[in-house]
This record gives structure tokens, C-alpha cells and sequence, in this order.
């Protein structure tokens, strides 16, 4: 499985549409969406996703969906030998988080996805299927050199794959995505999530043995374990990682429900890294100049994500890449 910072080919966006849970505050969503659109084809291609009735871009392809959340009912890439660079998409179960909200349609974009990629893109992709294992591409991480980071509240959650063990699941993960090890962190939430854990809220694999992380505050004493695992935690050849902290955003509410914003949840595209931002001038700037460090070479830009996490999630839950 590549790492996020790879070449890439294109990103898929999912159109928000009345019919999701987007309706009440359609408008606002649909510009966080176009600014995404803008800056992801700026500097690659660009897939949009969604009935015929949301938009006209020529790069639409029209798939009756649920919702929006490209990151968990998308592809997984691999590569099917390193050498060849030979494309392997993914295909596995989505089923809404472990049946919390309806994903009927959104579990079957990529079936209908498929030959229109290969029509378009990439005419020699293998299509893969493995639609009785439940894998969000939220709650997995790769450092594109055979090590993959999880987390076990995610996939040892009911209604996912039980009554498989977590030896078992991992047995699967090393065979599909051509691992070596698995990474299981047995700490770390944010209030407000509703992924049961997703990683991708919370660390974040960057080149050079780096790692981003959310750090704690008086409301999440479990991200101080989380950060002592990141601590003990070493690489395949036995070094201690490089560790750069990110602030959690002040707490952000919606009809007194406590949001789960995150920092950690950026998209790396080719040339950039679209950064969350929350209306908090102060730490969107410094959490932009901590991703910065990790990517030195790469242009930081802000998305202003408070309509995307008022649905629990952020911008890249929205997304999915493409090598």
C-alpha cells in the first residue's frame, strides 16, 4: 500500500446532493466542496462522484450515493508488484461505521466506478473485491514500506467483522496490502467521533519516520497514553520516530453536541497539503506550520472545514487518492 505523499494520479470527491445529510445546509457545504475541486486539480486530476443532478463538471460521473465520505467507501490502492508499479484497486465493505447510519449506495460506488476508471485512467487496473471484510480507508495508515498503523477500538468494533480475532484481521491486512507489520495503537478517541477511532483523526504517517499526532488536553486524558505508545513505539530498524504534536482545535459544539475537530485529518496531494482549518486563527496557523515541518517541500493550504465537521468529519474523510 503507498504512502499518502506518493505520486498521485487523481482524487475522488463525492458530491454532496439534497438527498444526504448535507440537505439542511447544502449551500455551505457545496462551497467548502468547490474550494477542494479547485486546489486538488490545480495540481492533479480530479473524479467527482454523485448523481447527474449535482454538477456538470466534466470530470462527474453520475452514481446514486448515501453520502459523501470518499476516505471510507472508496478504493484502497495497492500496488501489485513494486517494480511494475502494477495498480490494484480495493474493493471492501463499507457498511456506514458498523451500521450506524445507511450505506446501501455508497457500498456500491465502486463496483459501478470501476469501468469508467479504467475507461479513463488506468485501462491495465486490477479490480479487486473482498466485500464480506469491513476496511475504511479512514482507519488505516501506510508508511509505504510495509508497515501499516491502526488502531483496535476501529477494527475490533462491533458490527464490523466479527467474530474475527485481531490476529486474524491482521493476517488479512498483511495479505491484501502487502504488509510486513501492523501497527495496532490501543489508545486514542475524540469526543464527538463517531468512526469508533478512525487513525486518520488521530496519527498521521509522513516521510522520514515521522509522525504526526493529536495531542491531549483535560478532555481527552486517552490521547496522553496515545502519545506515550507514539513515544515507545520504534521503526523496523529499531529507531524512535520523529514526533510532532498537534494542537486539538478549542471545542466547537452544534445544538450542544461537542464536535470532533481535528487537525490531523489534512489531504496530502501532489505539491500540497490541504489543511483543516476551524475559524481559530491562532492554531489553524500553528497546527499549518507543524504539518509544514513535516513537509517542507510541499505548499500548506487551509480549507476552512467548520461546515464539514458539523457531519462529524473533515477533509480527509471528504477525499481519496489515486496513484
Amino acid at each position: 500500500m503507498p504512502a499518502e505523499w506518493e505520486q498521485q494520479q487523481a482524487v475522488q470527491l463525492t458530491w454532496p446532493h439534497k438527498d444526504t445529510d448535507w440537505a439542511p445546509m447544502l449551500t455551505e457545504i457545496t462551497a467548502v466542496y468547490e474550494q477542494m475541486a479547485r486546489e486538488i486539480s490545480k495540481r492533479e486530476g480530479l473524479i467527482i462522484v454523485g448523481p447527474s443532478t449535482i454538477t456538470h463538471h466534466p470530470s462527474s460521473i453520475n452514481i446514486p450515493t448515501n453520502d459523501t465520505w470518499a476516505r471510507d467507501h472508496g478504493f484502497i490502492t495497492v500496488f501489485e508488484e513494486e517494480s511494475s508499479k502494477q495498480i490494484k484497486l480495493l474493493d471492501f465493505k463499507f457498511n456506514g461505521w458498523g451500521e450506524k447510519f445507511p450505506a446501501e449506495l455508497d457500498n456500491q460506488i465502486n463496483r459501478q466506478l470501476f469501468p469508467q476508471l479504467t475507461t479513463h485512467h488506468s485501462p491495465s487496473t486490477i479490480y479487486e473485491p473482498h466485500l464480506d471484510f469491513v476496511l475504511e480507508g479512514g482507519s488505516i495508515e501506510s508508511d509505504g514500506r510495509g508497515t501499516i498503523f491502526t488502531t483496535e477500538c476501529c477494527l475490533m468494533a462491533p458490527h464490523r467483522n466479527q467474530p474475527l480475532t485481531k490476529q486474524e484481521i491482521e493476517d488479512r491486512l498483511k495479505e491484501w496490502l502487502g504488509a510486513e507489520r501492523v501497527v495496532w495503537l490501543q489508545h486514542g478517541s475524540i469526543i464527538g467521533d463517531d468512526t469508533d477511532g478512525h487513525i486518520d483523526t488521530l496519527v498521521r504517517i509522513c516521510p522520514d519516520d515521522t509522525i504526526l499526532y493529536t495531542g491531549a488536553d483535560d478532555d481527552h486524558p486517552d490521547l496522553l497514553l496515545m502519545e506515550q505508545e507514539l513515544q515507545a513505539l520504534r521503526t523496523t530498524d529499531g529507531r524512535p520516530y520523529r514526533l510532532l504534536r498537534l494542537p486539538l482545535p478549542r471545542p466547537i459544539y452544534d445544538d450542544g453536541d461537542r464536535l470532533p475537530a481535528t487537525y490531523a485529518n489534512y489531504l496530502v496531494i501532489n505539491g500540497a497539503v490541504l489543511c483543516p482549518t476551524y475559524g481559530q486563527p491562532d492554531l489553524d496557523q500553528e497546527a499549518m506550520r507543524i504539518i509544514g515541518q513535516a513537509y517542507p517541500d510541499r505548499e500548506m493550504v487551509g480549507i476552512d472545514c467548520q461546515a464539514v465537521i458539523r457531519q462529524h468529519g473533515s477533509l480527509h474523510c471528504c477525499t481519496m487518492q489515486y496513484y
